[in-house]
């Protein structure tokens, strides 16, 4: 039986609160056309400058035809190759791109560059 996507998870992982966690979610919803959610750390590291229950990164949960055009891009982006340490037990696969640019939106010097995570979830019918 066919393999399908279920849904496509974008991260973007800022490290820190405030104006770069909301130029992060401006690019997250450029891309997925949809308002990301907010991660809060779950503890305090003071080497890293993060504080407990401070929001530090973005992310949304992408399903159906969008799912596989953003997936798409970001397999254009790794070159359609992808290490055999991308995919889990299951078949589940995730990789990372460097710059949200390479994925086709538009350079903003206002906004600046992030990197993000893709994680894709597949399943078969039944």
């Amino acid at each position: 039986s066919d393999i399908r996507i279920e849904k496509l998870c974008l991260n973007i992982c800022v490290g820190e609160s405030g104006d770069r966690l909301t130029r992060a979610s401006k690019v997250m919803e450029q891309l997925s056309g949809q308002e990301p959610c907010f991660s809060k750390a779950r503890f305090t590291v003071r080497s890293f400058g993060i504080r407990r229950i401070e929001k530090i990164s973005c992310w949304c949960t992408v399903r159906g035809a969008k799912a596989e055009e953003i997936l798409d891009r970001g397999l254009k982006v790794m070159e359609y190759e992808l290490w055999r340490g991308c995919f889990s037990d299951e078949g589940n696969f995730g990789f990372g791109s460097d710059e949200h640019i390479d994925l086709g939106i538009m350079y903003d010097p206002a906004i600046g560059i992030y990197g993000m995570d893709f994680y894709v979830v597949l399943r078969r019918p039944g």
